[in-house]
């Protein structure tokens, strides 16, 4: 059977406690949580057409390096 890999900072046990989080929250919490997180005045979500993924995910990965 083959090992998994998790991404780096990731092990076995965050990746439990993480699941452990989600497993034992209300429906209310859930909701409070994902409103929450569209309340950020340092993130967006928004819709991106398909076709400009690439370009999208090349801005974001010069502006991680720069």
């Amino acid at each position: 059977m083959k090992q998994s890999k998790y991404p780096d900072g990731w092990d076995e046990a965050r990746v439990k406690r993480v699941l452990a989080h989600y497993e034992q929250q209300s429906d209310e919490e859930a909701v409070a949580e994902d409103e929450a997180a569209y309340e950020s005045t340092t993130h967006t979500a928004m819709e991106v057409p398909v076709d400009l993924v690439p370009a999208v995910r090349e801005l974001l990965a010069k502006r991680r390096a720069g």
